[in-house]
This record gives C-alpha cells, structure tokens and sequence, in this order.
C-alpha cells in the first residue's frame, strides 16, 4: 500500500505520514505540484492514495487532480485550510473522493484514509469481489443501460462507443443503484454504502455532488432521466 502526499508544509507532511504510518507499506512526499506530476509519471501504478493540499508554492491543488483525473480514479484526500463550501464542492465535482479541512484531529484524518484505502482494496480486487457478491445476490456484473454497458468485473464503462470514467464513489453509487433499480433508497443509506464506516465524517453535500456528477455521465441531453429524486425520501434509480 502506497500514498502519496502533496504537502509543502515539510513538517505537517511528516506528521501526516507518521501519524498514518500503520495504513501504508510506504509514502512519496512531494512539496509542489511539479514535484507531485514528476512522481506521479514514474510511479503512477503503485499509488492507492493520494492526500493532496490545496495551497501549494506553484499553484492550486486543483490543478494537480485535474491532471491525475485525466488517466487515473485513484482516491484523492483534499486538504485545505479555507473554510468555504464552494472549495469543497469544487474539489468533489472535480473527482475528489474526500474533503478535510485544516486544522484536522489525528483520529479523523486516520478514519477517512483508512474508509479510502478499504475502498481502493476492494476496488483492486473488484472481479473477485463482485463474483463473491453475484454468488451471494444473483447480479449480473454487467449491465445493460440503453447505449451503455457496465462492466464491474473489468471496471469498463461505456456510453455508445466512448468510455466513462468513474470515480471510486461514482462506481459504488451506480452499482447500489442498478442492483436496487426502482427502489427508493434513502440518503443515509446511500451514505452507508458508499461510505461504509466513515459515513459519520462525511460532509452532508457530499452525496448530493456524488450524484450530480454520475448523472452527468451517464444521462443524455435528450431528455432521459435514470436518477430521480424523491423529495424526502432519496433516489430511485429507473
């Protein structure tokens, strides 16, 4: 298991990886967001996590996860110290599995790696998981939406001929939902099967911006809604 951290506060990167030291074999600390496209390049393959600064010396983390966005769906952990919504919610549409703002406590910041690198584990090994799951459920692995198919065994999705790209929450979103397909699901069930044991930390918009962004992907400007909102209740997937 390998993280990388993007941190140009030398000491807070060294804490961070102290602090978690129990939930990686090993840690690439880089400092800018350079530093960070240089290492990714080379070891892009290895990396299960990546906990990203927003402030860094050369620009925007955000820049740095619209680079890792463009060939990977590795979890991303953004940290920052601004306090405003907009800045998380930028960082989720963008694909940023999860949002901690600075100052953080130790415990919090231990639970949401450790819910992201449970997720990146099952993900990993998802063809078997999902066989497990098929065996227990009697599901398909893949489905059939219109133009699109969904493979979780390969983690292949596609709209016509053009792949899309799925982050890890957006995978877990669409699964709970075709394997509940016309079911009302509420939102704090959702939260538990996306989320599982971290769920408490999660900010409460998390979801709704989770949802938006798989609706983007998979629904057509012509008009065809499969996500519908059900006022207080949840979603149900058609």
């Amino acid at each position: 298991m390998t993280i990388q951290i993007v941190e140009d506060d030398k000491s807070l990167s060294e804490g961070i990886s102290i602090s978690i030291s129990d939930a990686a074999d090993s840690f690439y600390q880089e400092y800018t967001i350079e530093a960070a496209k240089q290492g990714f390049m080379k070891y892009a393959g290895e990396i299960n996590l990546i906990i990203l600064d927003l402030n860094l010396p050369d620009g925007s983390g955000y820049d740095y996860l619209k680079y890792v966005r463009k060939s990977s769906e590795v979890p991303v952990l953004i940290l920052t110290a601004n306090d405003l919504e907009m800045d998380e919610v930028t960082g989720l549409s963008m694909g940023a599995d999860d949002f901690l703002k600075k100052p953080f406590s130790i415990a919090v910041l231990r639970a949401r790696v450790n819910a992201l690198i449970r997720r990146s584990k099952r993900l990993n090994n998802a063809g078997e998981n999902d066989k497990r799951e098929n065996q227990l459920k009697e599901k398909a692995a893949i489905y059939q939406i219109d133009d699109m198919t969904f493979d979780f065994d390969k983690l292949v999705f596609k709209k016509g001929e053009k792949e899309i790209f799925l982050s890890v929450n957006e995978q877990r979103l669409l699964k709970v939902f075709l394997d509940n397909k016309k079911m009302i699901l509420t939102r704090n069930t959702l939260i538990e099967r996306i989320w599982g044991d971290s769920g408490e930390y999660v900010e409460e918009n998390a979801l709704s911006v989770t949802v938006t962004r798989l609706r983007s992907k998979i629904e057509s400007r012509s008009g065809i809604r499969h996500i519908n909102t059900v006022y207080g209740q949840g979603y149900r997937f058609e």
